[in-house]
């Protein structure tokens, strides 16, 4: 009994310290609406900053009580000062774009802050002081619990009710309750939006360096805190409902409570216990605990923007030009070239595939990794338990990950938004979970060995031109679906789903299809990277793989049909020369993204069409 009240307490001090860093982003997205990536980021610059300044700072030299609690409010209202920064400079001139391109420079802020933070703090972990006033612990039913902890708990309802008055007491709180309802209204009522959009990212951003200083005498400040956080605040701020705080709070003491207790109770799945409350949630209340399903019209990543018709004769002659190029070159080039030549082929099928349900389909997918993953352990677990060759691997990948497509999007594609995006995720990390701890089958972390081609595919240059045949054919049939009735269907229940019904479609029914079939592609791509590789791991599941179609397909355009093509090989592409040239590649590939959106808003791809037609 007494360990159990002790981990109700350990949770309530969790809870208190999510709610914190996921009410700025509560706030930010209420009324911005833009899915901050870097709230993370900030988060754990303000556990570098409270480090610098209470242990090297001006203000270490005061020590005790005004030294660190200083330190910890000056870090704070530093990181706003950041947020609004960026808001200002970047953000405010993308407003316009759809919430995905806005979802991209928030994660080239990620990129950036991750290596600026390696510059000026360096790689080693940062160790704070123990909080004045608060050191030591107090009996509770006979056991010892720390005094920071029982003051984190009280941290969290104390900012709750802080920001209930904040909006129904004041001016400024009335006028954002007002923009989450109807930005369009305040504006015509004369209210500055540019600053009311910055003071909410100074708030949500010291929020989150509030709650990242905070840290500093629980834990060590490391530069992977970033991630860390940040998924969870994610699917506090989902299960909670997008833009309620009382919500956030219910999702941050549910959540936390049910890990604490988890660990006791179901040990081997407490890495996905989060992501398993979260499905369950959006399946049973689509909008979140306190959500409420958004009125009027749909937002500027859902409207309606027919893909454009057949390619210009200049495109085509260019993508017949560099096919032969693909076909008459790799015969004089490395086996270096090769590998990555087929990696690339591999990528671009993937992003292609995540294309066909984002571009003509209208669905953010933020776990698409899941099914790249299911194709490349399919092929890996008939290789390994059935010593089955490559042939079966490639016909057997597309149709493992297209059931899981079909099993996983059954859910996801009753949702919209963002909802259904991290629902999406939820399914994904429950995949990873599966591959990384069920060891008997798939070898944990270990990964799968050995998974190699046939033997008359082991060359390089014979793997490459498989590679090449196999995914321009995924990229063919998929182009040729999108311009087939069924992607006109599948465009239509994008536009206008009420018309779309009205007409006889199925929405359901094409969105759950198409759902598959990007799937399948996926497992294609997945399996050649595998047979590639030689080997198969969780990562190929994991958030980050999933991120990268993301900005591969965001990076070439959304609403271009070469902008898979032109992004896989262009992220790729940097990643792999920037990685090979500088330790600070993450910097100068942010930056590189930060361009892109701010100058090429509409994609490379988009970019270079608009161009061309000038």
């Amino acid at each position: 009994m007494d360990t159990l009240v002790i981990q109700a307490l350990n949770g309530l001090a969790s809870a208190s310290s999510l709610f914190l860093v996921a009410s700025g982003l509560t706030v930010i997205f209420g009324v911005s609406r833009i899915v901050n990536f870097a709230h993370g980021s900030f988060y754990m610059l303000g556990a570098y900053l409270a480090w610098t300044l209470v242990s090297h700072g001006p203000l270490a030299g005061l020590g005790g009580f005004w030294g660190f609690w200083g330190g910890i409010l000056l870090a704070a209202l530093a990181i706003g000062l950041i947020g609004a920064l960026a808001e200002m400079t970047i953000l405010r001139r993308i407003y316009r774009a759809p919430e995905l391109f806005q979802l991209l420079a928030t994660f080239a802020l990620v990129l950036v802050v991750q290596d600026l933070v390696l510059l000026f703090w360096g790689p080693d972990d940062k160790f704070g002081p123990r909080a004045p006033l608060l050191r030591g612990a107090v009996e509770i039913l006979g056991l010892r619990f720390p005094r920071y902890e029982l003051f984190l708990i009280a941290i969290g309802p104390v900012m709750l009710g802080l920001l209930w008055l904040l909006f129904h007491r004041t001016r400024f709180g009335i006028l954002l309750r007002a923009a989450t309802q109807d930005r369009e209204m305040v504006a015509a009522l004369g209210v500055d939006q540019r600053l009311l959009f910055t003071g909410v990212f100074f708030l949500g951003s010291a929020l989150a360096g509030l709650g990242g200083a905070l840290q500093l005498p629980r834990e060590a400040v490391t530069i992977h805190m970033d991630m860390a956080i940040i998924v969870q605040v994610f699917v506090v701020v989902v299960v909670g409902g997008l833009g309620s705080l009382p919500g956030a709070f219910l999702a941050a003491l549910l959540i936390s409570e049910l890990h604490a207790f988890g660990i006791l109770a179901f040990p081997r799945i407490t890495l996905v216990l989060v992501f398993l409350v979260m499905a369950v949630v959006l399946v049973l209340r689509p909008h979140g605990l306190l959500g409420r399903e958004p009125e009027g019209a749909p937002p500027a990543s859902e409207a309606g923007q027919p893909l454009p018709g057949p390619a210009p004769r200049w495109l085509r002659g260019l993508g017949w030009a560099a096919l032969a190029l693909l076909l008459a070159l790799p015969p004089f080039l490395g086996e270096y070239p090769l590998i990555l030549l087929a990696d690339f082929a591999a990528l671009v099928l993937f992003a292609a595939s995540l294309h066909f349900i984002m571009g003509p389909g209208g669905m953010a997918s933020f776990g698409h990794a899941a099914y790249f993953g299911a194709g490349a352990y399919a092929a890996a677990l008939l290789a390994r338990h059935l010593a089955a060759p490559m042939e079966a691997g490639l016909i057997a990948a597309p149709f493992f990950a297209g059931l899981v497509g079909l099993a996983f999007g059954w859910f996801c594609v009753r949702l919209s938004g963002v909802y259904s995006a991290m629902l999406t995720l939820a399914f994904a990390q429950i995949a990873w979970s599966l591959a990384f701890q069920w060891i008997e089958v798939t070898g944990g972390d270990n990964g799968i060995l050995g998974v190699w081609p046939s033997e008359w595919a082991r060359g390089r240059l014979a793997f490459w031109y498989l590679s090449l045949a196999l995914c321009g054919l995924g990229v063919w049939l998929l182009r040729r679906a999108i311009h087939a009735p069924f992607g006109m269907a599948l465009r239509a229940q994008r536009d206008s789903p009420l018309r779309a019904e009205a007409i006889g479609i199925d929405a359901f029914r094409i969105r759950w299809l198409a759902f598959a079939l990007a799937a399948a592609a996926a497992g294609v791509a997945g399996s050649l990277f595998a047979y590639g590789k030689g080997s198969v791991f969780p990562s190929s599941l994991d958030i980050p793989r999933s991120v990268d179609a993301l900005l591969m397909v965001l990076l070439g355009g959304v609403q271009t049909l070469s902008g898979p093509v032109l992004g896989a090989i262009a992220y790729a592409g940097l990643q792999e020369q920037l990685a090979r040239l500088t330790d600070l590649w993450r910097l100068v590939l942010g930056l590189v993204i930060l361009a892109l959106v701010l100058f090429f808003p509409s994609g490379l791809a988009g970019a270079l069409q608009r161009r061309r037609g000038a």
